[in-house]
């Protein structure tokens, strides 16, 4: 798998949000987490890249993935 750089825009309160960084750590793969509740411009750089308020958001290289989309993650990186 290459070397990808993988954002996570989040709230505290997001199960989807928390599913979706359970399902990377056990893929052992390192992601930076963004909580858009404490941050106003992650906040509007997430719905200007996404066109979407809600979270999860996710940025895997220059692809966005609105909600926990646990195919499209592995389509993108390549893994099943």
């Amino acid at each position: 798998m290459p070397d990808v750089r993988i954002k996570i825009y989040t709230t505290p309160t997001c199960p989807w949000c928390k599913k979706a960084k359970e399902y990377f750590k056990q893929r052992g793969l390192s992601y930076t987490e963004i909580d858009v509740s404490k941050d106003q411009r992650a906040a509007e750089e997430m719905v200007r890249k996404s066109g979407q308020m809600g979270v999860p958001v996710i940025e895997i290289g220059s692809q966005i993935i609105v909600g926990f989309d646990k195919a499209k993650i592995d389509r993108i990186l390549g893994t099943n």
